[in-house]
């Protein structure tokens, strides 16, 4: 399927749902229950796992029945995407109230969903698919910042950089939460093996700054950083 065929088929899925099976076979399958199981199987073995068949063999269905209902992974991960996104009721209340509280929901909620599903790091979002979810999750997003002396160029501006911190960080932790059975050792073996040549290096004056930095400069935690960081930006 050409990526212009791949693109109208994830539309209409997002959009309209699965078309009528006319006086084709019966369907036993929802969308909902294809997409929420496909998501599950993404969390737990990583979208390099996800194939149709990988899926079809969850759903206990034929990889070709499968296909009936979604043509190829292209247009999955669309519709995967569209489920996880969008906008929830502690957003709205925070919409209600100012754009400090609202942005920091949303930044908060994004960090949330990147960390619990890894694999939306991976995917394309210079180029998404906009499904109802990611539709609405903008328009309460403008809703939330009417109040910024800001143009429209600036708004979209701020969107790219609230999301572009968030999926930064985010991909951060979960690489350094990755990294312990990456390098078959601990954090703390992984530290104390560079300890001595950097503690070398440190007391031979060519890097003054960092030798002069308190020693508790590097006690802090993802969650510290994240909020630093997002204070610096609102």
């Amino acid at each position: 399927m050409s990526e212009k065929n791949s693109l109208a088929t994830s539309l209409r899925l997002l959009w309209e749902g699965l078309p009528d099976h006319g006086r084709g076979p019966r369907r036993n399958l929802s969308l909902e229950q294809i997409v929420t199981t496909a998501i599950e199987l993404a969390d737990t073995e990583g979208v390099d796992a996800l194939s149709m068949r990988a899926l079809a063999q969850k759903l206990d269905v034929g990889t070709m029945t499968l296909y009936r209902y979604v043509p190829s992974k292209d247009e999955l991960l669309p519709l995967m995407l569209n489920a996880v996104v969008g906008p929830s009721e502690t957003r709205r209340q925070a919409a209600a109230e100012d754009w400090q509280t609202f942005l920091t929901a949303t930044a908060t909620e994004a960090r949330e969903m990147y960390l619990t599903h890894p694999w939306a790091i991976q995917t394309n979002w210079s180029r998404p698919v906009l499904g109802p979810a990611s539709v609405a999750d903008l328009e309460l997003f403008l809703e939330g910042v009417k109040d910024l002396p800001l143009s429209d160029a600036e708004k979209m501006n701020l969107a790219t950089t609230i999301d572009s911190y968030v999926l930064g960080l985010a991909r951060q932790q979960l690489q350094w939460s990755n990294a312990a059975s990456k390098w078959g050792m601990s954090d703390e073996e992984f530290w104390t093996t560079q300890g001595s040549i950097l503690a070398e290096q440190l007391t031979s004056g060519r890097f003054p700054h960092q030798a002069a930095l308190d020693e508790g400069a590097f006690d802090t935690s993802w969650d510290a950083n994240f909020t630093f960081g997002l204070e610096l930006i609102i």
